[in-house]
């Protein structure tokens, strides 16, 4: 039987589509099942990624095209499968889909639709039952774009970064911590997020390449696996293969508990802060409280839902799941940050910035001049510490620069 693509009819929430948009995806969806030769529901099912896209663009023979591709070499939420290429464990996959269930043994199935689903939605899209409620929405894995990595420029996380935050949580937000859960069943979700973006990744490809591009149909199966799955697993190799050009490992953190020291730091960070060069004030403001002068800021996943216009904007929000979300850079002073706390995850933050989000990486790239060196990210990192611990509170510009302090030379570069 050829391969079958469930569209939602319905959505959790009615506040979240206009009824136009549901029912022109319904026509959509109902058009793809039919073009399958389905006469019943059809079993549990991604969803195809349709997100600004208007579903009259889109025939029903490219979409039920699009669907069987990945049907055949991704398999379904109930029985994955993924080639060879992609270069994932089918083993940790089966653990990871499928029912919510156990054996005897202990051992869990269904261990994402157990755990994560209800934000992170079936398809991985980011758009579960609760996401509507949700600021920041939970994250859409299909794009294999992660916020939080040690990993440079636009490199894919490493295995060890998603389980961090699987470990640990995301602080200040609703994605809680896992820590419950067995070493390898940790292991298992982490491959499943891998191979949600994998095929999502393969799913952008069959965008371009049928509707934007007007490729042929029936698609060859081995093209799509060289041309889209292939590079999409290389991609999650590449920093774990070759760590020394694409990981950073933060420094040792010079000493500041001997007298004065920290005061120094603060002081160059503090200068560092409000300098050109690193243009931090720009975002956080000049009190460190995210209320600077950039205050129309969205992340990757929302900016294509904002139009030049409030019309186009209203336009536009009927061609995604999600209604538009701002982005609020971090507010130093209450102590939360959503990568972790502690000097080292404060340290990549500023090396490697956020992925997806306009915090840029500030530290060294590849083929890219630093725009701070690692002793002055260690002095930024110094003073939003001081920020979340009250010491500088409403302080940042009225405090003024000891003598000789590092951060002089920052100032005037």
């Amino acid at each position: 039987m050829p391969a079958t693509v469930c569209l939602p009819l319905s959505r959790c929430d009615p506040r979240e589509r206009p009824s136009a948009s549901i029912v022109a995806e319904a026509i959509l969806g109902l058009a793809v099942l039919a073009a399958a030769g389905c006469a019943r529901t059809p079993p549990l099912g991604f969803s195809l990624n349709l997100e600004g896209r208007p579903p009259e663009s889109v025939t029903a023979q490219q979409a039920a095209a699009i669907a069987g591709t990945l049907e055949r070499l991704f398999g379904t939420p109930d029985e994955p499968r993924v080639p060879e290429a992609a270069g994932l464990t089918r083993e940790r996959l089966a653990m990871a889909a499928g029912p919510i269930g156990g054996d005897a043994e202990g051992n869990q199935r269904g261990l994402f639709r157990r755990n994560c689903v209800t934000c992170h939605g079936v398809s991985g899209d980011g758009a579960g039952p609760t996401a509507l409620s949700l600021d920041p929405y939970p994250r859409d894995f299909r794009s294999g774009v992660f916020k939080y990595t040690s990993t440079r420029g636009g490199t894919k996380p490493l295995a060890r970064d998603l389980r961090r935050t699987l470990l640990r949580g995301i602080p200040g937000t609703a994605m809680p911590s896992f820590a419950q859960l067995r070493a390898e069943e940790i292991d298992t979700l982490v491959e499943y997020v891998k191979y949600l973006s994998i095929r999502g990744q393969t799913e952008q490809w069959l965008w371009a390449t049928v509707v934007e591009g007007d490729a042929p149909l029936p698609l060859d199966d081995g093209e799509v696996i060289e041309d889209a799955v292939l590079p999409a697993g290389q991609a999650w190799r590449l920093p774990e293969d070759d760590p020394a050009r694409w990981v950073v490992v933060p420094p040792s953190r010079p000493g500041t508990s001997a007298p004065g020291v920290g005061a120094a730091s603060i002081a160059a960070g503090r200068a560092i802060y409000l300098g050109q060069q690193a243009s931090c004030v720009k975002c956080h403001g000049p009190e460190g409280d995210g209320k600077g002068e950039q205050s129309e800021l969205y992340d990757d996943w929302n900016k294509r839902k904002r139009g030049e216009t409030p019309e186009e904007t209203a336009r536009l929000a009927r061609l995604f799941k999600l209604p538009l979300l701002r982005l609020r850079p971090r507010d130093f002073r209450q102590g939360v940050f959503h990568g972790g706390s502690n000097p080292e995850d404060l340290y990549l933050r500023v090396s490697v910035g956020i992925k997806g989000t306009p915090m840029p990486p500030l530290g060294e790239s590849p083929g890219v001049q630093a725009v701070l060196q690692p002793d002055e990210i260690w002095h930024v990192v110094s003073l939003v510490r001081a920020l979340a611990a009250g010491a500088e509170a409403g302080a940042i510009q009225r405090k003024p620069l000891p003598a000789g302090a590092p951060g002089e030379s920052a100032l005037q570069r």
